[in-house]
């Protein structure tokens, strides 16, 4: 069973950081007043998938869950505080601004994708982890039935 749901979101990762790879390859050479655009959409896009996140996560009784939502949203306000910040740095003037901002945004950016990358790894050993107690729970399963069998 777990294995179907993994497989699904594998899948839909898989999309993701495909669409990641290429929108950030192409946009690099897109016209400034299309980025902007592009940006709003994007910004609109995460704030309708964190709604969805946030509303499964409601529901969810596990306690894990829970605690994970938590975590998520400490870790959420960290990075917004951050990104805020960096966003108003440079305030001297406007040239230094854009092209001080730019720098730490690039350099932001960069990280970001670090712990994308490290986020997916944690994933990956969380999927490995709930795989390998299922197993071992079927295991005991079958053990228990085989001794029920032999009395």
């Amino acid at each position: 069973m777990s294995h179907t749901i993994l497989s699904v979101k594998l899948c839909e990762l898989d999309e993701k950081i495909g669409r990641l790879h290429s929108r950030i390859y192409l946009l690099e050479s897109t016209p400034h007043n299309e980025l902007k655009k592009e940006i709003e959409a994007l910004k609109k896009e995460c704030e309708e998938t964190e709604f969805v996140i946030r509303e499964r996560l409601k529901y969810s009784r596990a306690e894990s869950v829970s605690r994970l939502s938590e975590a998520y949203n400490e870790a959420e306000k960290v990075i917004r505080k951050v990104r805020e910040s960096i966003a108003g740095a440079g305030a001297e003037g406007e040239e230094k601004e854009a092209s001080y901002s730019a720098e730490d945004k690039i350099l932001l950016s960069e990280y970001m994708l670090d712990f994308a990358v490290q986020a997916a790894d944690f994933a990956l050993l969380a999927s490995m982890e709930a795989i390998e107690a299922q197993m071992s729970q079927q295991e005991k399963e079958e053990n228990d039935y085989a001794g029920s069998k032999i009395t």
